[in-house]
């Protein structure tokens, strides 16, 4: 069994979560202490305890200590089944968070998934689904693996009740990425979207971005949408194409956050990207390390910034797998991540 301190990095959700899928995927048990240690309220909250239920459902695992606020965990997998799945948070928490506790493991399994997840679909501390949509597969198909993501409806923050459905296929043929030239900016793209609130408010969103980017000299082309939602809600995402390299931006709207606001933190947060010089943002980065782990190979990412995340899920890493992490850089600047993956074990 794997003893692990989870307060180690970043300290946060996200150890838990790598730490489930890798034990799935490694069939390796783990004990996880100082669940969330460092945070205000320390333990498992509902969002958590739905990723361990997740987690445990696909590889019929035994499990102790998952309840409200414990900072301890058991979890021992047995096996990996795919197969139909549902999950509903309960919550906002995040849907696309609890997609990245489950999908790995099921690139591995025996058989193809079909999942519907119900939760926060666009809400703080996690990328949304168009970030997903945009970004993320993107990258995952280009590495081999076989995921579709598709949004019946959109949850926004308290509410929630937003509804997500991914189909995922194994995965036999992957290659490494190599992303260390990005190139000359070709354009930047974006969506500003409402749900359940009036269409100006996104148009505002977009006017706002488009005077905060225009001055670049690219095409730029921001379209408007209003997406079926739970509850009220806004968002902005921004892409920046390079010619080998995207980075991509998003902000979320709130109560009393004037819309001019919303699309200001996701164009001032591309541009720090554009300027930085990486072919990918950071968040992109640290969402590709456990994948790209289990690519035989290197694959070398050229990342805006190096941010605590990354380092945590590579120290992670080494607690299950004999991969080769190398990160070149200091925290929270530009940086070079070079990691050596192996096969997964067989399903």
């Amino acid at each position: 069994m794997i003893e692990i301190d989870a307060s180690f990095g970043e300290g946060g959700g996200q150890i838990l979560r790598s730490a489930l899928a890798l034990s799935v995927i490694s069939r390796q048990a783990i004990r996880l202490t100082l669940i969330r240690a460092r945070r205000p309220q320390p333990g498992m909250k509902p969002q958590h305890l739905k990723a361990v239920e997740a987690a445990a459902q696909i590889s019929a695992a035994q499990v102790e200590g998952a309840s409200p606020g414990s900072q301890t965990l058991r979890f021992e997998p047995t096996g990996l089944q795919g197969g139909k799945y549902a999950f509903d948070i309960g919550t906002a928490g995040a849907v696309s968070l609890l997609l990245q506790t489950v999908y790995l493991p099921l690139c591995f399994a025996d058989g193809p998934s079909w999942l519907t997840l119900v939760g926060g679909t666009h809400v703080p501390w996690s990328p949304c689904y168009h970030y997903l949509q945009w970004q993320w597969l993107p990258w995952l198909a280009a590495a081999g693996y076989h995921v579709e993501c598709s949004l019946e409806r959109a949850g926004f923050y308290p509410r929630g009740g937003g509804l997500l459905h991914a189909n995922i296929v194994p995965s036999r043929h992957l290659a490494p990425l190599r992303i260390t030239e990005r190139g000359r900016l070709l354009r930047i793209r974006g969506l500003s979207g409402v749900g359940r609130l009036d269409r100006s408010i996104a148009e505002r969103q977009r006017n706002q971005a488009i005077g905060r980017l225009s001055d670049l000299a690219v095409p730029l082309e921001i379209e408007v949408a209003e997406v079926p939602a739970a509850s009220p809600g806004t968002f902005i995402v921004l892409q920046a194409e390079f010619e080998g390299g995207r980075c991509c931006a998003f902000a979320l709207g709130a109560r009393h956050k004037p819309a001019e606001k919303v699309a200001d933190e996701a164009a001032l947060e591309l541009r720090a990207d554009i300027h930085a010089g990486g072919a990918i943002d950071a968040w992109l980065a640290d969402q590709l390390l456990l994948p790209l782990a289990f690519v035989p190979g290197e694959s070398t990412l050229s990342v805006c910034r190096i941010s605590r995340h990354l380092r945590t899920n590579a120290e992670l890493l080494r607690y299950f797998l004999p991969v080769s992490v190398a990160i070149e850089g200091e925290t929270d600047q530009p940086g070079i991540v070079r990691l050596h993956g192996v096969a997964a074990p067989a399903s």
